[in-house]
């Protein structure tokens, strides 16, 4: 999701907060043989090499896909298991993090087949509400048309997210939090995971005299009303239409097994679900720490894959519209945009000489950038209005 909550990289599991001592004779025992993952394809703790996951994963009926959202592919993977998933369960039904509840009109009317992209993309408030390349959806958002299977928008304003960040669950009133119930406390192991990340995030601006540990507890609160958003979502329609088989498009971060939305399902009283996570490797790498606690199925990545088609540009950052401002909510280490100076805080003034009335038109403008050109953008920062310029490579990566 594109907001203040930064999804963790695939690649990087998380190590547990501990592990069990061996004791007695178990202790001298030998080691156990190293693991050691596929060139790529399919690798499930436990299960002999050749196994793929469709048969386990046929018999639940919630099944969750991770993804890095700037990922292609990663979405590339996701929807080779849609199409193996749909060819087994034609009621298939796919849920989705980037849409807001409000905007479950334009899905159905996608579906449909009423609206052109342009028309969804604009009636799905895409820009505003997720922000990343919609190219990188459109495949899937087509597979689903195609075949008419339906869209179910799981997520919630940014605004209550950032309502919970900012002041925690308890200010927020019952009215602005659209249904959503109070949480399930988060489990050890993801409250690890959210310390790294939340470490590895300086502190926003104007909130140096919060606490740390209190802004902690409010980043927790906020990232488990995200995934319960996005579990009562699923359970609802599953009670709604008992029998058929919910698949969730969502950040790794919320996938994990036991964390992020399947815990909040499974507090709920909802069934377990099958997790299949996309995994970013060298080719003989170890697997990952605790692997068989974070999924059920995890698909290997070569991660110099080639790819076909050029990439296109981008900048690295996160936006966010408020108050009819686009906000740069999080650089990229990295990005061209940290390279150029941009950061987080910076409200954007214009872009090309084009007044930023939405975060659309910095979208816009970097996808249309031509390689090895300078793009200039005009920010507010600290009460003055700074231009910096973006230099894209002459070739993009």
């Amino acid at each position: 999701m594109a907001s203040t909550l930064a999804a963790a990289n695939p690649g990087t599991v998380p190590k547990p907060t501990a592990e069990a001592s061996p004791r007695g004779a178990a202790a001298s025992a030998a080691p156990a043989p190293a693991c050691t993952l596929p060139p790529r394809g399919w690798f499930m703790p436990g299960r002999p090499a050749a196994a793929a996951p469709w048969s386990d994963a046929l018999g639940h009926s919630i099944v969750l896909l991770g993804e890095r959202h700037d990922s292609a592919d990663h979405h590339r993977w996701q929807l080779q298991v849609l199409a193996a998933l749909h060819a087994q369960r034609p009621d298939l039904v796919i849920g989705l993090e980037m849409f807001p509840r409000r905007v479950q009109p334009a899905l159905d009317r996608w579906i449909a087949g009423e609206l052109t992209e342009a028309d969804f993309l604009r009636q799905s408030d895409w820009a505003r509400a997720w922000g990343f390349d919609a190219a990188l959806y459109l495949p899937i958002l087509h597979f689903a048309r195609m075949n008419r299977i339906p869209l179910i928008a799981l997520n919630v304003e940014r605004s209550l997210v950032r309502a919970v960040a900012n002041s925690g669950w308890d200010a927020v009133p019952v009215e602005q939090r659209e249904g959503v119930s109070r949480p399930a406390p988060a489990p050890e192991r993801q409250l690890a995971s959210l310390r790294e990340i939340h470490q590895a995030h300086p502190a926003p601006a104007g909130s140096s005299a919060t606490p740390d540990a209190l802004r902690f507890r409010r980043f927790v609160e906020a990232q488990l009303v995200w995934d319960r958003a996005m579990a009562e979502a699923l359970a609802n329609r599953l009670r709604a239409r008992p029998g058929g088989l919910l698949v969730g498009l969502v950040g790794t971060e919320h996938a994990r097994r036991d964390q992020g939305v399947a815990h909040q399902l499974m507090a709920m009283g909802q069934p377990t679900p099958y997790v299949m996570l996309p995994l970013d490797r060298e080719p003989g790498a170890a697997c990952p720490a605790a692997s068989a606690d974070l999924a059920q199925a995890w698909f290997v990545i070569p991660s110099a894959a080639p790819s076909a088609t050029r990439e296109r540009p981008r900048l690295g950052v996160s936006l966010d519209t408020r108050d009819r401002a686009v906000v740069i909510t999080a650089v990229s280490p990295g990005s061209l945009a940290a390279r150029s100076g941009l950061r987080a805080g910076d409200r954007v003034v214009s872009v090309a000489g084009r007044p930023a009335e939405d975060a659309s038109v910095v979208i816009t403008a970097v996808r249309e950038q031509p390689a090895g050109t300078l793009l200039p953008i005009t920010v507010a920062r600290e009460g003055r209005e700074t231009e910096v310029l973006v230099r894209f490579p002459a070739t993009t990566p």
